[in-house]
């Protein structure tokens, strides 16, 4: 019997032990974990914050999934080596760990630039792990004034969380608007009115150059004063155990459709990755759950001797401040012409090049935008649909006899 082994305990190894299993039932699967926790869904970190929800419905699957699986976790153990020769992983309690086939699901970690002062900032936290989230609660008190540094997504999640239970929260960002990574001006703007009005300030285009104590100096000279401290500058993909082990990496770990990396019998799945984006014909990081999960089974698959692939990947997000949601996917490529409509309530934006849907920003009306998304993931010609009504309203009734065959009737 083969020896899995997976190193990380989010979605993208929950997809790799569904993947494995649906392959063949016997081996062993064990998982290293370098949180205390079974697998649970991280955007949910913020509605925890808000008292929406709590650390059970917070599970990415039923509490039996590790012993209905057959799998062994490692809880609060890191892998700190692979040995790709030998197969062998070492952990940081000293234990090696011998493996037949390795996915390295590990994630990505906070990216804090060097700030002078950081050091004498006593209460100051990152916002990606229940445990930042329970130790930040801890922190905080209804007179708290927050400085969240970072207007992307995770920030701004953040910033909703905390917004009921703090005094005050101020939001800067060296970029000059809110979600600069997935949002153009206009559509930021929108996201940007509805935070302001929910009570959140924002400093854009500055950004804390040094800290004295609970006092934070700006690019720009001027001052905030502060209580607690959030740094959500970003994340980076955890890729130095691939790299000292000789694979090859670059901003994530490369892996192809199959999920392998350069080397023998190990495989990658989810933000630790860099992979292709079929939107824009590049390849990237996409850290995001809906990718990671489908990255994982397919890697699953794969190590128990299967065959799978994952070759349609684009970029998605789909988030809301205050009851405003958005979702966007794809690219926007050079070239491309631009379909909007817009009205104080909703802005629509579809991306069009060479007779195909390559990306939408939707903020306000998102329902049914899996068709959206469905046709830049199966690069449909907008010809063979019709796409003047799929401008208008998203509808399967648009997508043609052919597409409705295929989908509809392969789905069942």
């Amino acid at each position: 019997m083969k020896r899995y082994v997976i190193i990380g305990n989010g979605v993208a190894a929950a997809g790799c032990i569904e993947g494995i299993r649906s392959v063949e039932q016997e081996s062993d699967i064990t998982v290293i974990s370098a949180e205390q926790h079974p697998v649970y869904c991280r955007p949910l970190i913020s509605y925890y914050l808000e008292k929406k929800t709590d650390l059970q419905r917070m599970h990415y699957r039923a509490p039996s999934f590790y012993a209905d699986n057959g799998v062994k976790v490692l809880y609060g153990k890191r892998a700190v080596k692979i040995d790709a020769d030998t197969r062998q992983i070492t952990l940081d309690s000293g234990e090696s760990l011998p493996y037949d086939a390795l996915c390295d699901a590990s994630g990505s970690s906070p990216f804090v630039p060097p700030m002078k002062g950081l050091e004498t900032v006593k209460k100051q936290f990152t916002f990606m792990t229940i445990d930042d989230t329970l130790a930040l609660e801890q922190a905080i008190t209804p007179e708290s004034r927050v400085l969240i540094i970072g207007a992307g997504l995770i920030g701004l999640k953040c910033a909703e969380g905390l917004h009921s239970r703090v005094k005050q929260i101020t939001v800067c960002d060296l970029a000059p608007r809110v979600l600069s990574s997935i949002l153009d001006d206009k559509c930021a703007a929108m996201m940007q009115r509805r935070l302001e009005a929910n009570g959140i300030a924002f400093l854009l285009g500055n950004s804390a150059k040094e800290f004295k104590g609970n006092l934070a100096i700006m690019q720009n000279g001027e001052t905030v004063e502060f209580d607690v401290l959030v740094l959500a500058v970003g994340v980076r993909a955890n890729t130095a155990l691939i790299k000292e082990a000789g694979g090859n990496v670059s901003r994530g770990i490369a892996v192809d459709d199959a999920c392998r990396t350069s080397l023998p019998d190990i495989y990658a799945a989810g933000d630790c990755t860099e992979y292709h984006d079929i939107s824009s014909d590049t390849v990237k990081v996409m850290a995001l759950m809906p990718n990671a999960y489908m990255q994982g089974h397919t890697a699953g698959v794969n190590m128990a001797g299967g065959t799978a692939s994952f070759d349609n990947a684009i970029p998605m997000n789909s988030i809301g401040f205050f009851g405003l949601h958005c979702h966007t996917a794809g690219s926007q490529p050079e070239g491309c012409e631009m379909y909007e409509e817009a009205d104080e309530t909703h802005i629509k934006r579809l991306f069009v090049k060479d007779d195909r849907l390559t990306g939408f920003m939707l903020i306000g009306q998102t329902h049914r935008t899996g068709i959206y998304t469905a046709l830049i993931r199966s690069r449909t010609p907008l010809s063979s649909v019709d796409f003047a009504r799929l401008k208008i309203e998203p509808q399967l009734a648009a997508m043609g006899e052919e597409y409705r065959n295929n989908v509809l009737k392969g789905a069942v």
